[in-house]
């Protein structure tokens, strides 16, 4: 489960992150707070569009992004964006402090947030591989999607005593200095360990990445599904806050909740870290789960039935996005993985402009259980679209054998029209980032399927 741990870069990344993310859940729970209860009068619309500005420019710089992340030094883009959210982070809690925040100016600083964010969600995932090598990737996507929300557990809890205790000011101060945490782990990682990989010619063209994804049903269906659940299903912190209000509860309250949410959490990301790879049936599945267990939460009764209820919607979540993760991450060719895991972050996070404001409005006029359920529909129709590709692919089939029962195949070599590229060492490339690579595959003790030989070949342009 611990295996990305045997690289002393992956444990100075992992440490600097776990800080990092301890005091962006405080941030979060604080601004989502703020803008419910001390901008506005439990306005939940208002939170939308809070969430819908610092979400959205993911989805519109998803090239430049991309192309940015493919081309540069990720470590240093990593140090320019940390230290530029230290800023903003400094900036909004002495704004609160001294009782200057309006809800404009929150707007602002959230739209100034997304820009800085569309240039380092793709350079954070992307840089995991730069870090590990190519058989341990999907683990170490596992290890960081279980130190983001081992942090989630922490994170909120503690900002709801702090705000209750001390203000919200204060808990944006505590973010800003655990962002420092982050810049140190930068400075420690030794350059001269970071897995190589080719660098991308200055000439290549954004639309490459797009090009990758077109000729790839497979990420094609697991991106609309990954839509759906960020556009109806992932808006925690208006499910959350606005159900804790209907409790009768404070801010320690709705900071519970997001912790409890964090357990299940933790534990889908543990457990996808123990898989060899990650599977798109697994993410498929866990796309029902969330919906089943959402439509259950929503008819809860007591504060305590509702937390409960959390802990599966969190674990179904985190199995949907992390097993996601880790397919883009290890069945990519390297060459492009900077620019498609922009276009994952930016499906991902740039479905939030487009259901969350939807769904704030629902919570806010028909009140957060039929929030709650317009979630649970966006899981469902993911479930939906998975499955028609599953059987329409033709991996669903009777057995052999005969009689009724069913049984999947793996997914099958994908051809991939890709601009020509020279060939690279085998070394370079996982068992599983190597479905659509043409070089041949020698047999290793760390993959599952390593007793095979094989070639899997990709048609050129």
């Amino acid at each position: 489960m611990f295996r990305s741990f045997a690289s002393f870069n992956y444990r100075v990344w992992f440490i600097g992150a776990l800080v990092s993310n301890v005091g962006a859940w405080m941030q979060q729970t604080a601004q989502s707070w703020v803008v419910l209860t001390q901008l506005t009068d439990n306005d939940a619309s208002a939170m939308g569009v809070t969430m819908a500005l610092q979400f959205g420019p993911p989805l519109l710089l998803v090239g430049v992004s991309g192309w940015v992340t493919d081309r540069f030094d990720r470590r240093r883009i990593l140090m320019v964006t940390q230290s530029t959210l230290l800023l903003f982070s400094t900036a909004i809690g002495i704004l609160l402090l001294l009782g200057l925040m309006t809800l404009p100016m929150m707007f602002g600083f959230a739209l100034a947030t997304g820009l800085v964010m569309a240039f380092d969600n793709p350079a954070r995932q992307a840089f995991v591989s730069d870090l590990v090598t190519r058989e341990y990737a999907s683990n170490a996507v596992a290890l960081n999607a279980a130190s983001f929300n081992g942090a989630r557990m922490i994170g909120p809890a503690v900002a709801g005593v702090l705000i209750v205790a001390v203000g919200t000011g204060w808990v944006f101060l505590i973010n800003a200095a655990t962002y420092i945490a982050m810049v140190v782990a930068l400075m420690m990682i030794r350059a001269g360990e970071l897995v190589p990989r080719r660098a991308m010619d200055a000439g290549a063209r954004l639309a490459d990445g797009f090009r990758y994804v077109a000729r790839r049903p497979d990420l094609l269906v697991l991106f609309a599904m990954v839509f759906l659940m960020g556009a109806l299903a992932m808006n925690f912190p208006i499910f959350a806050s606005t159900m804790a209000l209907e409790f009768g509860q404070e801010a320690d309250g709705f900071g519970l909740l997001s912790s409890i949410l964090a357990i299940g959490s933790l534990a889908g990301a543990l457990l996808a870290a123990r898989r060899a790879r990650a599977r798109m049936r697994v993410a498929i599945l866990s796309t029902g789960l969330f919906a089943v267990v959402s439509i259950v939460s929503a008819a809860m009764p007591l504060y305590p039935l509702y937390a409960l209820c959390l802990v599966f919607v969190g674990f179904a979540v985190v199995t949907t996005l992390t097993t996601a993760n880790g397919y883009v991450q290890t069945t990519t060719d390297p060459s492009v993985r900077g620019r498609v895991l922009a276009l994952y972050m930016a499906v991902l996070m740039g479905g939030t402009p487009l259901g969350a404001p939807v769904v704030g409005w629902v919570a806010a006029e028909f009140g957060p259980r039929v929030a709650i359920l317009v979630g649970a529909a966006g899981g469902l129709v993911a479930c939906g679209i998975g499955v028609t590709w599953v059987i329409a692919s033709g991996r669903l089939h009777r057995r052999a054998s005969g009689g009724l029962r069913l049984e999947l195949d793996e997914t099958r070599p994908i051809s991939v029209i890709t601009r020509p590229q020279p060939v690279v060492a085998p070394e370079e490339f996982s068992n599983e980032g190597a479905q659509t690579t043409p070089i041949r595959l020698e047999a290793s003790d760390d993959d599952e399927d390593g007793e095979e030989e094989g070639r899997v070949r990709a048609a050129s342009s």
